[in-house]
């Protein structure tokens, strides 16, 4: 079932279908960016100047991310001051470090997030988990 929106973003409307978005970005001053599906544009909402669409974007996250639906595996990783929320059935790599961090790029971007044992470590065992559930490796063989 689609989850259509409008977005003015910029002087330009957006209808966006949100179960295409793969990632959001909530930053500590309130700003949520998504980036649109199969051409990166990133969309920036201020709650400020923004805040119907704002409320939209909000809704729709709390919606997807809380509740199970298949095809999506929805995690909140905490990265650059920032917090993440990314379905992670839309990554297409990982990279596993030998200092033990994981690297991958959000799909529709060109952003990587690089996730630390230490650091993020409850995000850390959530992508972990996913990457054996989902392909049935392991990084390392202390994971078995």
């Amino acid at each position: 079932m689609a989850y259509w929106a409008k977005i003015v973003h910029e002087r330009n409307e957006y209808v966006v279908n949100f179960e295409r978005v793969t990632a959001f970005c909530c930053e500590a001053n309130g700003r949520v960016t998504f980036w649109l599906p199969d051409c990166a544009i990133p969309i920036v909402i201020n709650p400020l100047s923004n805040p119907q669409d704002y409320k939209k974007v909000l809704e729709y996250i709390k919606r997807f991310t809380e509740l199970e639906f298949e095809n999506t595996y929805w995690v909140k990783i905490f990265y650059d001051r920032n917090e993440y929320i990314i379905n992670l059935n839309c990554i297409s790599s990982f990279c596993h470090e030998p200092n033990g961090r994981i690297t991958f790029w959000l799909p529709d971007s060109t952003i990587p997030i690089i996730i630390n044992p230490v650091s993020n470590s409850d995000s850390y065992k959530k992508v972990l988990e996913y990457i054996h559930k989902e392909t049935g490796y392991y990084f390392t063989e202390s994971q078995k």
